[in-house]
């Protein structure tokens, strides 16, 4: 195995943080109050990360998985928002429409996404449906050459902000009373239809600085055009969805690790008890300790997962354990630089404080810490075995562009 960044690897990992440097954290403290500039969208479509590993053919910048992974990790070095921005835009939707999308569709759909001219949204949860997605209400009834889709969807990310949604249906009302998946069905729907009525969620603990909120479907006539896969396929659409947006997860979660860390050590150094620094004092050794580790194995896992998604390998087993993992650590290194700050820790003075608020999220979204527990253990105890998928993301370097 070789663990050497290539030189287009390093050059993403550069332009990266110079935007979050330059460009993002100056005004970080009024936007996690009042939410962030609607011009942070452009700008990241302009660097080209908004299509980052999308193939050049449909106009993305044809970079692979682990490139993906490394952006979302310097993004949320900044702060979560931007990281949720790849994670719905990028790994939940257009890696989906890449992979089940018909050459129209990604004409149509994928291209403006890549480009930034349009931005995605992914619609799976709903007010009584979370973890249990065979709870979910929302129906898609078919009628001649178009579906009328009614429901509602809560806790979508850039809900408000968004052009198009990937939505996950019932097409199969029999099925839905028997709660058999193969009943869901994906569409892309528009936001300018009528019937799409957006909203935002106010008083969130973290993410501030992005827009959240859900989607009311009122009798909106979908295309039979707009269904991405079969009709049945909605369910494996969606767990195929989750793969990609858990992998940015992981890899962000990462980046809010060593910003955790990088904060306590200056901190640490600078923060005099007793007549030395605090990071002389060997509890507080651990605590850096810890947060170093954790940072080393939650990289390991991400870009293991990348390059298994660079070789067009199924890697949902493997997303899992990153995504809890990552996500578990980033949890624990915030909680750390909390109480390594002190009092301090507690004001919005300092960085820490909004990393301890952001970082809770991520253990709840895109399957929640204990969805994922139970996973790895059906996982090792051989209740649970991937199958092949009829569609997979396409290996790099992507045929199209070579």
């Amino acid at each position: 195995m070789d663990f050497t960044l290539t030189e287009e690897h390093r050059m993403v990992r550069e332009m990266v943080r110079r935007f979050v440097e330059n460009e993002v954290k100056p005004f970080l403290h009024d936007w996690d109050r009042h939410g962030a500039d609607p011009k942070v969208y452009a700008r990241m479509a302009e660097l080209g990360l908004l299509g980052i590993c999308i193939p050049r053919k449909w106009g993305g910048a044809g970079l692979d998985y682990i490139s993906l992974g490394i952006a979302c990790e310097e993004l949320e070095y900044g702060d979560t928002f931007l990281r949720v921005i790849m994670s719905v835009h990028v790994g939940l939707t257009a890696l989906t429409i890449l992979s089940w999308g018909t050459e129209a569709q990604k004409e149509r759909f994928l291209r403006p996404q890549a480009t930034g001219q349009r931005l995605g949204a992914f619609c799976l949860t709903e007010p009584n449906a979370g973890s249990d997605v065979a709870g979910m209400q929302s129906t898609a009834r078919r009628e001649g050459d178009h579906y009328v889709l009614n429901g509602e969807k809560i806790w979508i990310s850039l809900a408000e902000v968004a052009d198009q949604y990937l939505v996950v249906a019932w097409t199969d009302l029999d099925k839905k009373a028997r709660r058999d998946h193969s009943g869901m069905s994906a569409f892309i729907v528009e936001r300018e239809r009528e019937g799409v009525k957006p909203y935002t969620l106010h008083g969130k603990l973290g993410v501030r600085a992005g827009n959240t909120g859900g989607v009311v479907f009122e009798n909106v006539a979908v295309p039979i055009e707009n269904r991405l896969g079969e009709e049945g396929e909605g369910f494996k659409i969606a767990m195929f969805a989750l793969d990609q947006g858990r992998y940015t997860v992981a890899a962000g979660a990462a980046g809010l690790i060593r910003a955790c860390l990088d904060e306590s050590v200056r901190y640490a150094k600078e923060r005099h008890t007793f007549g030395r620094p605090i990071a002389e004092h060997q509890l507080i050794k651990q605590k850096i300790a810890q947060m170093a580790a954790d940072y080393e194995i939650s990289v390991l896992l991400y870009q293991k997962v990348g390059w298994m998604k660079n070789q067009g390998m199924r890697n949902t087993r493997e997303t899992s354990l990153a995504k809890w993992y990552a996500t578990e650590a980033a949890q624990r290194a915030a909680n750390t630089a909390v109480q390594l700050f002190g009092a301090y820790g507690f004001i919005d003075e300092y960085p820490v404080e909004r990393f301890y608020r952001n970082s809770k999220g991520a253990t709840i979204y895109e399957g929640t810490s204990e969805i994922h527990t139970l996973l790895q253990a059906d996982y090792a105890l051989g209740y649970r075995v991937d199958k092949p998928l009829r569609v997979t993301l396409p290996p790099y370097p992507f045929a199209e562009d070579r």
